[in-house]
C-alpha cells in the first residue's frame, strides 16, 4: 500500500510537457525571486544552439537565458548588457562580447545564439543579423547537472539572483538544440512558424516550473 502511494504521488509530482504554442510568459515586475526554471534530461552538451524572443522596454543589464552546472554558474549565460548594441555569451565561465546588432524597445526581438565545444566557436543572430563568429571556449562539453533559468541570471547553481540583472517583459518559443544550427535553420526559426522544434528544449512541449509572479498568457500581437 506505501509502494503505491509513492508511486501515485509521484505520479502527480512529475513534470508534464506542455504545449506553449502561441503562449509567452509575462514578468511584470523586477524581483530576484520570479523565474521560470525548465527541464531537460540531457545533462552532456558538446554543441548548442538555443533561441528566444523576448519584449522588454528595459535599458539596464538583464539575463535571457541562464544555464549553470554545480561547478559553473555561467555555463551557457546570454546577458544583455544596457548599452543598446551590446550582449554578452558567457560559455564555460569565458565571456564573449558581442556588439553593433541594436535592439528595439517594446517590440518583439528574436535571437539565437551558437556554441561548439570543438572550435570554440560561438556566434549571436539578433533579428536575422549575425555577428561575426569568435572564439569563447573550447576543449570541453556543458556536462550537467543542468538548471536552466528564465527571468534571473545565476550566480550559483540554482540561485545567487540579483534584482539588478533580472528580467521584466514578455518571452516566448524558448528553443534548444544540441548543435549548432545552419544560418539557414536560424533563417527559419526567425522568420517561419514551422522550423523544427528544439530537441533539447522544445516551447510546443516544455518541461517547467514556474516560481514567483509569473504568468502564462496568450502571446501578445500588433494588429493590422
Amino acid at each position: 500500500m506505501a509502494l503505491l502511494l509513492l508511486l501515485a504521488m509521484l505520479t502527480v509530482c512529475a513534470a508534464v510537457p506542455q504545449d506553449l504554442s502561441g503562449k509567452m510568459l509575462t514578468f511584470p515586475q523586477q524581483t530576484n525571486t520570479a523565474y521560470v526554471r525548465l527541464t531537460s534530461s540531457r545533462q552532456d552538451l558538446k554543441a548548442v544552439t538555443v533561441c528566444l524572443r523576448f519584449f522588454t522596454d528595459l535599458s539596464r543589464d538583464y539575463s535571457l537565458f541562464s544555464l549553470a552546472t554545480p561547478s559553473i554558474a555561467n555555463d551557457f549565460l546570454i546577458f544583455k548588457k544596457a548599452a543598446s548594441n551590446m550582449t554578452e555569451v558567457s560559455i564555460r565561465n569565458q565571456l564573449g562580447t558581442f556588439v553593433g546588432q541594436n535592439y528595439k524597445l517594446n517590440t518583439w526581438q528574436s535571437i539565437c545564439s551558437t556554441w561548439d565545444s570543438v572550435s570554440g566557436l560561438a556566434q549571436l543572430w539578433v533579428n536575422g543579423m549575425p555577428s561575426i563568429r569568435k572564439f569563447v571556449s573550447s576543449g570541453s562539453s556543458i556536462n550537467g547537472p543542468i538548471i536552466i533559468v528564465l527571468g534571473q541570471e545565476q550566480d550559483s547553481h540554482g540561485g545567487g539572483f540579483d534584482v539588478n540583472q533580472s528580467f521584466l517583459g514578455m518571452m516566448s518559443d524558448v528553443h534548444m538544440w544540441d548543435h549548432t544550427l545552419t544560418p539557414c535553420e536560424i533563417q527559419d526559426y526567425m522568420k517561419h512558424p514551422s522550423f523544427t522544434s528544439g530537441n533539447v528544449l522544445n516551447w510546443r512541449a516544455l518541461e517547467f516550473q514556474t516560481v514567483g509572479r509569473v504568468l502564462i498568457e496568450n502571446k501578445q500581437m500588433i494588429c493590422y
